[in-house]
C-alpha cells in the first residue's frame, strides 16, 4: 500500500496528460478526469485510474491539481453539486495550474477555506 498522498488530476490536455503521467512513473496514485474518453483511456494506459466524474476523482484525494484553459472551466468544475469543492474531503489540498485571472484565484481560495 502506497503512502503517497492520492492525487486527482482535472483535466488531461496536451500539458496536464503528461504532467499526470509524470506523477505516475514516480508512483504516485493518480484518479484522472476531463471530458474526452481517449484522454481517460490514455491515462489508464499509463497505470492511473480513470473517473467518470469531478466527484469520483477528488473523492478520497489527498491533492487535487486542475489544469484547465481558463477562469470559466475552473468556476465550472470547482463549484456546484458536481464540483470540485461539494466533493472534495476536508483538508484535501487543491492546487490550480489553469491560466485564470487572480480574481478567480482569490474567489476559488476564499470558497475553498469555507469548505474546509
Amino acid at each position: 500500500m502506497s503512502t503517497l498522498p492520492k492525487i486527482a488530476w482535472i483535466g488531461l490536455g496536451i500539458m496536464g496528460a503528461p504532467m499526470a503521467e509524470n506523477l505516475l512513473k514516480a508512483g504516485y496514485p493518480v484518479t484522472g478526469h476531463t471530458l474526452e474518453a481517449d484522454k481517460l483511456k490514455r491515462l489508464a494506459a499509463a497505470g492511473g485510474t480513470p473517473a467518470a466524474s469531478i466527484a469520483e476523482a477528488v473523492r478520497e484525494a489527498d491533492v487535487i491539481i486542475t489544469m484547465v484553459p481558463a477562469s470559466p472551466q475552473v468556476e465550472a468544475i470547482a463549484y456546484g453539486p458536481d464540483g470540485i469543492l461539494d466533493n472534495a474531503r476536508r483538508g484535501a489540498l487543491l492546487i490550480d495550474m489553469s491560466s485564470i485571472t487572480p480574481q478567480t484565484s482569490v474567489d476559488l481560495a476564499a470558497a475553498a477555506a469555507g469548505k474546509g
